[in-house]
């Protein structure tokens, strides 16, 4: 359902069934009273801002009069909040949006819930492409730090490391989860990280590797190490072992190793918080 409908006679047994699991705000409207339009159009302004929070249901009293009697409308504008198909709340006259929200927030879920709920509906399609689950990251970041990094948000928030090959950040995360929460999808999600570990420790990069020992100065071993060490979702150790390099000289290997560090912060994109973190240390030799 729409998160703005116009109630009608039709249409109000599904309304009803929808305040079974979804919040509904009732607002009693007339053209003839200019109170209850500025009410509404403020009402609108709110669910649009707060879409999927809540349903706003919009009752014209001039055609819709029967709803209104129903509901015992005595003045205009009037607002019911609805939940389980009862109204639990309301208020009647004009009111601020800060003293909306504030009685919204007393029954709605925080907004972070709204954003966590559309990130485990991407997670949970077995179809989903990078650009979908890079929306769900966002949202989930925003999500975990907005319900003060709780345990169960974190934990999806992993899952989506982990699913766009994140492994860094995915395994840092996981390491902050108490024994409390460590329950079986924690579980799932710790045996995910270290197959994926085990797949990232490819026979290409141990051989690089044993080669740089042997010749830990050789920058073109250093730029091929990086190389694969991205390639298979190693970002941070990538751009670590570069980072080391570009301390001691910013023009190593005629300017191939920043070259191939600037490359590997271009792939990672410019929101990814690891790009950023190597970004700033770039600049700080830089300037």
């Amino acid at each position: 359902m729409e998160h703005i409908i116009n109630l009608t006679k039709e249409n109000i047994q599904q309304v009803v069934d929808a305040s079974m699991d979804n919040f509904v705000v009732m607002s009693f409207w007339a053209q003839q009273q200019p109170e209850s339009v500025q009410m509404l159009q403020l009402m609108e302004q709110i669910a649009n801002e707060q879409a999927g929070r809540f349903i706003l249901a919009k009752v014209n009293c001039e055609a819709e009069l029967e709803i209104a009697n129903y509901f015992q409308i005595q003045s205009l504008p009037t607002h019911l909040v609805l939940n389980k198909g009862q109204p639990i709340d309301g208020f009647a006259g004009t009111q601020s949006a800060e003293q909306v929200n504030e009685l919204l927030n007393k029954h709605l879920p925080a907004l972070w819930v709204q954003d966590v709920n559309a990130a485990k509906a991407i997670l949970a399609d077995e179809n989903v492409t990078k650009e979908k689950l890079e929306e769900a990251l966002a949202l989930l970041k925003s999500g975990y730090a907005d319900s003060g990094e709780k345990a169960e948000v974190g934990l999806y928030l992993v899952d989506t490391y982990l699913q766009l090959g994140v492994l860094a950040e995915a395994k840092t995360l996981l390491a902050t989860i108490g024994l409390a929460d460590q329950d079986s999808y924690y579980q799932n999600l710790k045996a995910k990280l270290t197959l994926a570990e085990d797949a990232a420790d490819t026979p290409e990069i141990r051989q690089l590797q044993q080669a740089l020992e042997q010749q830990p100065d050789n920058a073109e071993l250093s730029i091929d190490l990086a190389k694969a060490l991205n390639q298979a979702n190693r970002g941070e150790e990538a751009l670590d072992s570069l980072f080391v390099i570009l301390q001691k000289d910013l023009s190593a290997a005629d300017g191939k190793v920043k070259q191939v560090f600037m490359e590997i912060l271009t792939a990672l994109g410019q929101g990814n918080t690891l790009a950023n973190q190597y970004r700033r240390r770039l600049y700080s030799l830089l300037y």
